[in-house]
């Protein structure tokens, strides 16, 4: 049995795209059972409400015993935990159904079977539920493992992308170095705590998150060292204070910008030019802004993969609620990552 199948076949019960979909398997229901010709006594409305009432009661009901029981019957494998999930389900039901038809009968409402009946409205309530809860549970499994799939794919294809930068990053950064290791021991000594520095950040990359601080210190770590290399011809233009230093992001997300705009903009001006991040809130909104000149001849981005590769992992962290923009024009060159803002109470 697979980790995806021991783990994860049995979905939140608790959680609101689950929930919802049972309101709307009970409303069914409840229609079908308002609809039934052997209930003309009443009208069809009032026999609608009565039905929605009691199958979305026992739908909560339902989902509140499944969502209890749910690390219990994860640990079962898959067919026994699925069978015994499903008993659950029917116990629940027809359980629920005795305790409305005492609780009817004891008020004399006369809603439910007549008297003498009870046996045969809970079984008739406990086979409709063996049915349904079959055919819900099965489309339910099927969804869990379809979403822990593309969840595994995304995340794959997230590593892949972020494994292959790293070389890119490294040559340059050495390179840097050995320029430095003759003339500026020194500073070539610093340079390398700040790569050993970036690269255990690189390294711990892949589970844990990190703050949006952390990769702001990252950041000058990487600028200190370019700025080694290239001297005056990279100027600094940083607006960052109004960014919520207690963020969690995923590592190395905007490093790989301030790279590029250093490495295809401002190292190949023949005078250099000034690298600009500016950092603010709007709104609900982390908005980090980078801006950087290039020669006429390189408007377009020659930055495709660093570019892919940050998008993929705002996509694959934040889904919608965060974006890349880029905007490329003659001479210049911007991009614009804006993430939500989870510090926000």
């Amino acid at each position: 049995m697979s980790e995806t199948e021991k783990h994860r076949w049995l979905p939140q019960f608790c959680s609101m795209p689950t929930l919802f979909a049972l309101m709307v398997v009970a409303e069914i229901v409840a229609l079908v059972i308002a609809m039934a010709p052997d209930r003309a006594s009443r009208s069809w409305l009032g026999e609608l409400a009565i039905a929605s009432v009691f199958v979305q009661w026992l739908a909560l009901l339902n989902a509140v015993v499944l969502c209890s029981s749910r690390e219990s019957l994860q640990r079962l494998p898959v067919r026994t935990g699925f069978v015994l999930a499903w008993l659950l389900a029917v116990v629940t039901t027809a359980l629920g159904s005795a305790v409305v038809y005492s609780m009817d009968h004891a008020l004399g409402f006369g809603l439910t079977a007549p008297v003498g009946a009870g046996w045969r409205f809970c079984l008739g309530n406990a086979a409709i539920c063996a049915l349904i809860a079959a055919a819900l549970l099965r489309y339910l499994y099927i969804r869990e493992l379809w979403q822990e799939r593309v969840h595994a794919a995304a995340k794959a294809q997230v590593d892949a992308l972020q494994a292959r930068i790293r070389p890119h990053f490294l040559f340059n950064s050495m390179n840097t170095i050995a320029s430095l290791i003759r003339k500026r021991p020194r500073d070539a000594e610093r340079a390398v705590e700040d790569l050993s520095d970036l690269f255990r950040a690189a390294l711990g990359a892949r589970e844990t998150l990190a703050t949006l601080g952390e990769e702001l210190d990252l950041i000058g770590q990487y600028l200190r060292i370019e700025s080694l290399r290239l001297g005056d011809r990279l100027k600094l233009d940083l607006d960052l204070d109004a960014l919520p230093r207690e963020l969690p992001l995923p590592p190395l997300l905007l490093q790989p910008l301030v790279e590029n705009a250093v490495y295809h903009g401002i190292q190949r001006m023949p005078d250099g030019g000034t690298l600009r991040v500016r950092g603010a809130r709007r709104g609900d909104l982390v908005e980090i802004v980078v801006h950087n000149p290039v020669v006429e001849d390189a408007a377009h981005p020659r930055n495709v993969h660093a570019l892919a590769n940050v998008r993929a992992r705002i996509e694959y962290h934040f889904g919608a609620r965060g974006e890349l923009l880029v905007q490329p024009q003659h001479g210049e060159f911007t991009v614009t990552v804006r993430l939500p803002d989870g510090t926000r109470k």
